[in-house]
C-alpha cells in the first residue's frame, strides 16, 4: 500500500511539472512575441559594442573575483552572440549557464544540447556576470586560479579542461576572440 501511495506521489509531481513545463514554454513565446510587436525588430550588437558595454562589468568581476576580463568578455561574446540569442535577449542569461539542483530563480526553457533545457534567468545582465564569477568559484574550475590573470590562453584550455562547454573548439574560439578584438588589454 505503502508504494502506491509513493508511485501516485511521484506520477503527480510529474504530471505537474510537465504542465508546469508547457506554462512556462507559452509564457516565454508570449514574452518573446510581446517585445518583438513593442520594438520591432531588435537591434543586433556588434562585437565592439557588446565590448563597449559590458567592458566595465568585466573589469569589476575581475577584481573581484580574480578571473581575467578579456575570458569573462570572450565567454560574453560566444554565448550570448553579442548580447543577440534568444538566451541573452529574453533571459539575461549571457554566458549559456543551465539550472542546477540548487538554482532557485527564475528559468528559460529551451533547446540546446537536448530539447527543452532550463537555463537561469536573470533580472539583467549584471546579474548574469555575478553568477558567471560565482558560478566559476566552484571547485571544479579551482585550478584555474592557480594560473596568472594575463595567462587567457591557460584560462580557455582550463575551461574547456574542467567542462565548462562541450565545445572541443571552445578553446581555441576565445582566444581568437581575445586576440582579434585586444581584450587582453583589460585584463
Amino acid at each position: 500500500m505503502r508504494n502506491i501511495y509513493a508511485w501516485l506521489f511521484v506520477l503527480l509531481i510529474t504530471l505537474s511539472s510537465c504542465h508546469t513545463h508547457r506554462k512556462a514554454l507559452r509564457r516565454q513565446e508570449k514574452e518573446r512575441a510581446r517585445y518583438e510587436r513593442k520594438n520591432g525588430i531588435p537591434h543586433k550588437n556588434t562585437t565592439d559594442e557588446y565590448i563597449a558595454i559590458y567592458k566595465s562589468t568585466a573589469i569589476r568581476q575581475m577584481k573581484k573575483y580574480g578571473i581575467p576580463a578579456s575570458i569573462i568578455l570572450a565567454q560574453g561574446i560566444l554565448e550570448s552572440s553579442n548580447g543577440n540569442s534568444d538566451l541573452a535577449r529574453y533571459a539575461n542569461n549571457h554566458f549559456g549557464i543551465k539550472c542546477t539542483n540548487e538554482w532557485n530563480g527564475k528559468t528559460y526553457i529551451m533547446d540546446d544540447d537536448k530539447r527543452n533545457e532550463c537555463f537561469r534567468k536573470y533580472p539583467d545582465a549584471d546579474a548574469s556576470y555575478r553568477d558567471h564569477s560565482e558560478f566559476l568559484m566552484r571547485p571544479r574550475y579551482s585550478n584555474l586560479f592557480n594560473l596568472r590573470r594575463t595567462d587567457y590562453k591557460g584560462w580557455a584550455k582550463g575551461l574547456k579542461k574542467a567542462g565548462y562547454a562541450t565545445n572541443p573548439k571552445y578553446p581555441q574560439l576565445l582566444i581568437n576572440l581575445i586576440e582579434k578584438y585586444d581584450l587582453e588589454k583589460y585584463d
